[in-house]
């Protein structure tokens, strides 16, 4: 049997906590087989990390608590990672790419400087609508997707604050913005960045599908604690905008296919190079 030619290396960054956010990356990850294979390390749970080596791309998923906080011990070696795969991709023609998702993208902000990482004044947590910026208008990641598109949404911590300067001394780009909220004076949060051209994270869940979404609202205490803060005709829309089939699914159908099949063109590009 011919070995797949593209490996996937998935950062659970879940502490153990039950989820539907794997199931959901799994899911997406299955569409692209058998061209792709996939390996999980338990990053919180077990400090495990893969070698840089032996993967083509990489995947660190959403997670609960504090993105500031850690035990000196798997959030030390997750900034290696970070830092070995920035100086890999500096100094190889071969290039790794990466996807933060939400708990790992606010880590990732943290990491690079970009901005502050601040506690919400109340949980975000449902459809949202997620604002392109000039540059997202042109970056292959939202693709296929309109402007504003819609995502699942779910935390309470957020990025905001950018400090532009530094953004601008390491070319990356602020690529989505949280909605607009005209009755409030809160700042906009940001929603995705390009760290640089094979490194890219989100705050939303692009990996969320409405089953994963639907199965929290099981939860009774879940589901009125959302009901309370939206109020019912919010939570009646949102309930719609989940099963819109140009809402919630095209994001789940498109981001995370756009990222893997960029990184698949560049990493086949390049070992075709490589070869010749």
């Amino acid at each position: 049997m011919k070995k797949k030619s593209i490996t996937v290396a998935i950062l659970d960054m879940y502490n153990g906590e039950p989820n539907q956010g794997m199931r959901c990356i799994i899911d997406i990850l299955n569409r692209f087989s058998p061209f792709v294979s996939f390996k999980i390390f338990d990053v919180r749970g077990k400090c495990e990390l893969p070698e840089i080596e032996k993967f083509d791309i990489y995947i660190a998923t959403g997670g609960p608590g504090n993105p500031l906080e850690g035990n000196g011990s798997w959030d030390v070696k997750f900034f290696e990672f970070i830092d070995a795969i920035v100086k890999w991709n500096n100094e190889n023609p071969i290039k790794k790419h990466v996807l933060f998702i939400c708990h790992s993208f606010q880590m990732a902000c943290k990491h690079f400087g970009l901005a502050e990482i601040t506690k919400r004044n109340d949980t975000s947590f449902g459809v949202m609508t997620i604002h392109k910026t000039k540059e997202g208008l042109k970056d292959l990641l939202f693709e296929g997707l309109d402007d504003p598109f819609y995502a699942i949404d779910s935390r309470d911590y957020q990025v905001v604050q950018p400090k532009l300067s530094v953004f601008a001394k390491k070319g990356a780009k602020i690529l989505s913005l949280e909605k607009i909220r005209d009755h409030v004076q809160y700042e906009r949060a940001i929603m995705a960045v390009r760290f640089t051209d094979h490194l890219v994270g989100t705050q939303f869940h692009p990996e969320a599908d409405p089953i994963s979404f639907l199965s929290q609202l099981r939860n009774k205490e879940i589901k009125d604690k959302i009901r309370k803060l939206k109020g019912k005709r919010k939570f009646r829309n949102m309930l719609e905008d989940l099963v819109d089939d140009d809402k919630i699914y095209r994001t789940n159908e498109t981001l995370i296919p756009n990222f893997l099949r960029s990184a698949i063109t560049d990493l086949m590009k390049s070992k075709k190079i490589m070869s010749n």
